[in-house]
Formats: C-alpha cells, structure tokens, sequence
C-alpha cells in the first residue's frame, strides 16, 4: 500500500483495500473520487456520484406505470410472466430465464438491456436485442462518460427486488467488449455489497459497497484477471437498480 499517493490522511476509500505493493489509490479532486489500482485492474470509485435529488428521480423514472405500482409494492408479486401485465412507461422490464438441465430457471433479479445499434449482446446464455436510448438513460450515460475516454454505447439494467436478489461470480468478459473492457457500473436504491476476487486467489477479494448514487468504474485487465459478484443480503428488503454501461465491438 502506497501511502504517499495520499493527498490529505482523510482522503482513504471507504472500505478495507488489502495490503501489498500493487494496490494503491490516489484522491481525484476534479471526479471527486478515488483512482485505485489492483494487481492487473484499475478501478474508480466515486462514493456519491448523483446526489439524492438525481437518485429520486431516477428510481421513479424507472418504476414509472401505469397501475400507480410504487418502490414500496411488493414486487414478488410480479415474478415471471407476471412482470408483463405491468406497463412500465420507460423502461422494458424483463424476467429472463435460463434453460438448464430440461428446466427453466429465472434469474435472481429483473433486467432491460439498451443501446444504440441492432446488434445483440451474448451473457450467460441470453442473447438480448437492445430497446432504443430514452432521455433519462442518455443523460446518466452522458453523466458518466465524464469520467471516462471513451462513449458508451450500451447499458445493461438489473432491477434488484430485495436481498434475495443477487448476481453470481462472473467477469464481462464477452467477446462483443474487446481486450480491455471499461464497465461504469452505477447504483440506484439500496446498498449492496460488489465483490471482487483474483482467478489466481479465490481469498484475495475486495468488498466493496455500492450506496445510492455511487459510481464504479472497472477498466484495464480487470476482466481477465477478477471475477465479480454481488451475494445475497436477507437483512435487506429495499429495492436496487444497477446499470452497467458497456462499449460494445460491433465486428463482423
């Protein structure tokens, strides 16, 4: 740990970074965030990206409908098909579901996949068509690029009912993002826990908390060296939204 890239003793992120030579962190005074580097990975963190006005309003953006559901309905109501009865005003929701061994398996969380071109996108064996850009994705996008050196062109949304809603161990590693992918993962609504682990140290983790508002953005070889997950949380009964937004390759 490299104390010196310490501007003032106050400026450290706000959760435990392991020790060793090859992390480090560094305070971003004009993104009012911190630079951190990990074996093989860069990461930015900024605790409180959107201010709460921001957040408010974009959880109602994306809860908007037409039978006046709020954040406080009981959304496992409205598992699997059931979601479609539901007319969402702006954003597509989904309840995507996977076929293993003969069964279908729904996803622990709901999801809405945007972006600029008609070329799909391949996770975890869904092949997801992108709904077109809206106003309030544009300017959260155009927000984060501020951040970045590179424009987004696609954003992967996944609606977290409660803390039984999680996302497994996994990288974004998928061939349509390139070598080195940037993600901007953006959070909405309820804290939850983003770990991230080492392929060569299952042990060698970070933890890693994404409040209301708060921006992370993984970059360099993050994606080939880490994996990330975002684990269950039964004390928490508050709905999550995170957006993930991606540069999609589009070769032929």
């Amino acid at each position: 740990m490299n104390n010196d890239l310490f501007n003032t003793p106050d400026e450290m992120p706000p959760f435990a970074m392991p020790l060793g030579e090859d992390y480090s962190w560094k305070w971003n005074e004009i993104l009012n965030g911190f630079d951190i580097k990990v074996p093989n990975g860069e990461l930015f963190y900024s605790e409180n990206f959107f201010n709460e006005k921001i957040c408010t309003r974009s959880i109602n953006y994306f809860l908007e409908n037409n039978q006046n559901l709020s954040i406080d309905s009981n959304w496992r109501e409205y598992s699997k098909n059931n979601l479609q009865k539901v007319n969402f005003k702006n954003i597509n929701w989904r309840h995507d579901k996977l076929y293993r061994f003969g069964s279908e398996i729904y996803l622990p969380r709901y999801s809405a996949w945007y972006g600029d071109s008609d070329k799909p996108y391949t996770y975890s064996g869904l092949t997801l068509q992108p709904n077109s850009w809206n106003k309030g994705l544009l300017y959260i996008k155009k927000e984060i690029e501020k951040t970045v050196d590179i424009q987004f062109n696609s954003v992967l949304m996944n609606w977290y009912r409660d803390g039984a809603d999680y996302l497994s161990w996994h990288t974004d590693a998928e061939k349509e993002l390139g070598q080195n992918p940037v993600i901007g993962s953006v959070n909405f609504g309820a804290t939850r826990d983003f770990l991230i682990r080492s392929n060569n140290d299952s042990s060698e983790k970070l933890k890693i908390p994404l409040k209301n508002g708060t921006l992370l953005i993984m970059k360099g070889q993050l994606q080939h060296f880490w994996q990330h997950s975002v684990p269950k949380r039964a004390k928490i009964k508050e709905l999550r939204f995170n957006l993930t937004f991606r540069e999609i390759k589009h070769t032929e």
